[in-house]
This record gives structure tokens, C-alpha cells and sequence, in this order.
């Protein structure tokens, strides 16, 4: 045991006389957290809305005020009048505006006489986002539009009532568990695989060879040292991320102890998966340059930035035997949901097994001898 320490000892001193690592395995999921966080997944707000009204009618002045209402509360867009339905679409293509509402000739007169009416919408659907959005939100006004102003007594047709259970999470928390996961994972490679693979070019390793010391706690002492740091890792993205994003489960005693329960299994399962790929490399290189293939291969398919149910077969394959699937879905269901130990506990157990089984793997690989 004492051996082991030793290993242990000298990892952590030397990783703590080079403070610019934590630094570099925390600033990526950092900025990924703030950038991607508030660029993606936020609502639209002051989309540019041309309005071609041809009918200046009644109903058509109703259709106007539902729009001033929309600026004035949601403001998912304000609108630009324009004279000609020409103009409009064009000015959509080029991109000026982000969409055309056509109001047709006799639209009153259609409306009042129950004579299927029609609104036309222009939107640029290269941009799957902003046109997802004003179509939703017109497709709501046109439905309140026919909604009968003197509601039956009898309910004629099917309504759905949704319940959310939680309320709105924003896309920087949706995002948090993932960029944790990451910065554990960047901890990792750096602190572990990329400096096992650094030793063993310098030629640190062969000085272990003339020390009593066993191949099983070499592996052990190397390990440890790296579950180390990737549990400050996980700890300090944690801290720090929840802070960014408005999440108080830091502050729950019972929420901290889950949370450092499934740190730890992250931690033990993302070293024991890089121990086992390096434990045979001898290039220096060859870690950098699996870097990237890496993170895009584990990191993406793990639900962190998308649902798994929405990857085609042959990619939720590799979800399901990725560790970092399991970890992104335990601090959700910490952060986000308050799902208690009930629905972290398969997670902890796939990452501790997963980790031990990876190790138990390597250590036989691991050369004790040059």
C-alpha cells in the first residue's frame, strides 16, 4: 500500500506544480457550457415578421392585433408591413425578414361566411429552428382564431391538456451533465492518458523497474492518481456550472452526496476506459491525436446534447456501452429532475463495473519488464 501512495504521491505533486492542466480541463467545458448554452436551445425572441395585408377587413384587423400582442408579451417577433406579396417572399430569401404573412383578398369576407379562409406563411426552412418557431407560434394564433368566441355546452371535439412536471429548463442546464461528463473526460486524457503515455517516452517508467514495486499496484497507484483528478475535475465544473446556470442542487446535503457518489463512479469508469486504450501505446501522438476522434465518438451519442432515442441503431449501440450515456443520465436526473438514488443507482453500478472490468482488463496488458 505504501508503494502504491508513493506513485500516487508523486502523480498529484506533479500534477499540482502544473495548475495550467486543471486550468485546460475545465476552460473547454466551461466554454461550452456558456457558448453552447446560450446559443442553442433558447426561445426566439424579435424574429422580423413581413405582413402582406390584402384584404384590410375586419378579421384581418383581428390577425393584427394577435401580432401586437405576441411583440408586446412573448415577442417571438415583430412585424414589417410590405405593399406586395413579391417583395415579401423575396426579402425572405435574401434573408431581411424572417418570414411573410400573406392575408389574402375577401379573407373577411371568406371568414364570415364559413368559406374556408386561408393565411399564407412564407418562412426559409434552411433554418430549421427560426421556421419551426414562427410556424409553431402561427399555427396558435390561427388556432385561437377558431376558437368559437361562445364555447358550447357541449364539448364537441378532443382537447389535450399537457402537464409538465418540471419547470422550463433552459438549454445551458439541459447541457450542464454533459459538460460535467467532459470535463472529467478532458481530466482524464490529459492528467492521466496523455502524461502515462509522456513518462514512458522520458523513460519514468523504467525507473520503477529497480523498486520492489508490483505491476499490480503500478497499475493501481497510476489509476488512483488519475480517478484523483478527475474527481476535482468533476467536482469544481459541478460547483462551478451550477452556479452559471442557476441550479440549486449544490446546495441539497442529500443531492451533494449523490452527486459525489456518481463523481467518483464517472471518475473510476472514464480512467479504467483510457488506462485500457493506452496501457499498450508507446507514441506520445497517438493520445493527442485520438483526442478529438474520441470526444466525438463518446461525447456526442451520450444524450448531452440531443436524445438518444433520436440517433439511428447502429449509433445507440455504441450509446449503450458508453460510459459517458450513463453519466450525462445521472446528473440530469440529480441537476434536473431530483430523481433521487432510485434513478442513479444502474448508473453508478454500469460505471463501477465498467471501470473495474476495463482495469482488470489492463493490467495483465501492462509490460512490468522493457
Amino acid at each position: 500500500m505504501n508503494r502504491m501512495m508513493a506513485i500516487v504521491e508523486r502523480e498529484m505533486r506533479k500534477f499540482f506544480r502544473s495548475p495550467a492542466l486543471m486550468m485546460v480541463s475545465m476552460t473547454l467545458p466551461l466554454v461550452q457550457l456558456l457558448i453552447l448554452g446560450h446559443a442553442f436551445g433558447g426561445k426566439i425572441r424579435n424574429a422580423r415578421m413581413g405582413v402582406v395585408d390584402y384584404d384590410h377587413g375586419s378579421q384581418a384587423l383581428k390577425i393584427h392585433e394577435a401580432f401586437d400582442a405576441i411583440a408586446a408579451n412573448i415577442a417571438t417577433f415583430t412585424t414589417v408591413p410590405y405593399d406586395n406579396e413579391v417583395q415579401a417572399r423575396e426579402d425572405v430569401r435574401t434573408g431581411k425578414i424572417d418570414g411573410a404573412v400573406i392575408i389574402p383578398k375577401q379573407y373577411s369576407r371568406r371568414v364570415l361566411a364559413g368559406d374556408s379562409p386561408a393565411i399564407g406563411l412564407v418562412v426559409d426552412n434552411t433554418d430549421q429552428t427560426m421556421s419551426g418557431a414562427l410556424e409553431a407560434e402561427m399555427q396558435s394564433l390561427v388556432d385561437s382564431l377558431n376558437a368559437p368566441i361562445i364555447q358550447p355546452l357541449v364539448v364537441q371535439s378532443i382537447a389535450l391538456k399537457i402537464v409538465e412536471l418540471y419547470p422550463y429548463v433552459e438549454y445551458m442546464k439541459y447541457l450542464l451533465a454533459g459538460s460535467i461528463s467532459l470535463a472529467m473526460y478532458v481530466a482524464v486524457m490529459i492528467g492521466g492518458g496523455m502524461l502515462y503515455i509522456d513518462d514512458k517516452a522520458r523513460g519514468v517508467h523504467e525507473g520503477y523497474l529497480v523498486t520492489p514495486i508490483t505491476r499490480l499496484e503500478l497499475v493501481m497507484g497510476l489509476n488512483l492518481a488519475g480517478s484523483i483528478k478527475a474527481i476535482l475535475s468533476g467536482i469544481c465544473l459541478t460547483v462551478i456550472g451550477s452556479l452559471f446556470a442557476g441550479i440549486g442542487a449544490i446546495f441539497n446535503p442529500i443531492a451533494l452526496v449523490q452527486l459525489a457518489l456518481l463523481i467518483v463512479a464517472t471518475s473510476v469508469a472514464f480512467n479504467g476506459m483510457m488506462f485500457l486504450m493506452m496501457v499498450r501505446v508507446e507514441d506520445p501522438l497517438v493520445p493527442r491525436a485520438m483526442f478529438g476522434v474520441l470526444n466525438t465518438l463518446l461525447f456526442f451519442p451520450s444524450g448531452a446534447i440531443s436524445p438518444v432515442s433520436g440517433l439511428p441503431p447502429w449509433l445507440r449501440a455504441i450509446a449503450n456501452i458508453d460510459p459517458f450515456t450513463y453519466a450525462v443520465h445521472g446528473f440530469k436526473a440529480i441537476l434536473l429532475k431530483d430523481g433521487g438514488f432510485t434513478a442513479i443507482y444502474p448508473d453508478i453500478l454500469f460505471l463501477f463495473a465498467f471501470g473495474i472490468a476495463a482495469l482488470l482488463i489492463a493490467t495483465p496488458l501492462f509490460k512490468r519488464t522493457l
